[in-house]
């Protein structure tokens, strides 16, 4: 007789992320008692996740749920949650774009769909959002593929390319791809007064703000802005202001506690010079055309979160968006933004129509790998369920 009750999962990197993937079949079909089921397996809420399998970290504090498709356009269901380390809380309300690189590889390997070698193609539903991911996952002998030549920024070696299309993420979490209508809104915020920010939704809702509007470089590395408690609340009330203007909370000042994870708070400028944090290296202005930082989760992201990365190529394509005016010109023509972020660069591919005030994204790729790093199953205490 088990002492303590056995679920299984996997631990499964995706991009830069990393999370814990379910079954759908294996979880409570209650949600409430699913979110506690999943809370004890990581360990949360607790800063370090000691007594669960949580990574301690906002990129590794995450859950995936899979399962066959409820659409009958889509090959399965995506389910994404952001695990707190401070609240009892999983945030259902967005998406994470890095572990949806790890979703069809997840489904090909656990015989939710049938693979197709070499390459299998597959329409994942984010259920979240209820909008369409197109994914190509490379296969070999019925399995996804691990190894390869393909090098993402901040993940060690190389991998497996996967192929994200996010064409269909406009509007993901407010309906609207310029949920105010506006392509500039002015925000009053404290020791600031009145500033711009551009609130922009394609595959997250995501603020924009210049970094001198903030008095900063553009260029600073995680560690420093983490360390500037001034500056993380000042932001905090930007994008609690913003997240108070596009109707994901009533009040502002609630929106740490009901809203941590959506909207992402990016601080844009124009391309510079500095210094890869993880490994010392140069980053030429020449081989960026925008120098981005992006938070989430009251926190610095260490490098690019993929939905992030949609919503920002979206943006730049923009005219008149406050990331537009910093881009280096001619973006829309290439169809490519090369976007500096702490840790290196990454490039997607992007394709707007524009006709008057009316917008329409036609395409937004992203190329990231994945891999399976543990399946087996994780002990929770009995009484969790009872």
């Amino acid at each position: 007789m088990e002492i303590q009750e056995l679920i299984p999962c996997a631990i499964v990197r995706g991009g830069s992320s990393k999370g814990i993937f379910f079954k759908r079949s294996d979880l409570p079909s209650d949600p409430a008692l699913r979110d506690k089921v999943i809370l004890r397996v990581f360990g949360a809420p607790d800063p370090r996740e000691i007594d669960g399998l949580g990574g301690a970290d906002p990129l590794t504090s995450k859950v995936v749920v899979i399962g066959p498709s409820t659409r009958p356009d889509c090959d399965v269901d995506y389910l994404f949650g952001q695990v707190s380390l401070h609240e009892a809380m999983i945030d259902w309300r967005s998406n994470c774009g890095n572990l949806s690189a790890a979703v069809g590889p997840f489904a090909i390997d656990e015989g939710l769909i049938d693979p197709v070698s070499p390459v299998t193609t597959l329409n994942i539903h984010q259920v979240n959002t209820d909008r369409v991911i197109g994914a190509e996952v490379q296969v070999r002998g019925g399995k996804s593929e691990v190894e390869g030549t393909h090098r993402i920024s901040g993940v060690p070696g190389t991998g497996a390319k996967v192929v994200l299309n996010w064409a269909d993420s406009a509007g993901a979490i407010t309906g609207k791809l310029l949920p105010t209508g506006n392509i500039v809104d002015t925000l009053s915020v404290t020791g600031l007064g009145e500033i711009e920010v551009s609130i922009v939704d394609a595959a997250i809702a995501t603020v924009f703000v210049e970094a001198k509007t903030l008095g900063m470089r553009g260029t600073e590395s995680p560690q420093e802005i983490d360390a500037d408690a001034a500056l993380l609340e000042r932001i905090e009330e930007i994008r609690g202001k913003a997240a108070q203007a596009i109707g994901l909370c009533k009040d502002w000042r609630q929106a740490k506690h009901e809203v941590p994870y959506t909207p992402f708070f990016v601080i844009c400028s124009a391309p510079a010079d500095y210094t890869n944090w993880t490994t010392g290296q140069p980053i030429a202005a020449d081989d960026v055309d925008v120098v981005s930082r992006l938070l989430f989760m009251q926190q610095m992201h260490k490098t690019y979160p993929v939905t992030g990365t949609v919503c920002t190529v979206a943006a730049s394509l923009i005219p008149g968006t406050v990331i537009n005016r910093v881009c280096r010109p001619g973006v829309a023509e290439r169809g490519v933004l090369r976007i500096g972020h702490p840790a290196g660069t990454i490039a997607p591919e992007g394709k707007l129509d524009i006709d008057g005030d009316k917008y329409e994204l036609k395409r937004a790729t992203v190329d990231r790998t994945a891999r399976y790093l543990m399946k087996g199953y994780a002990f929770i205490p009995k009484s969790v369920l009872a």
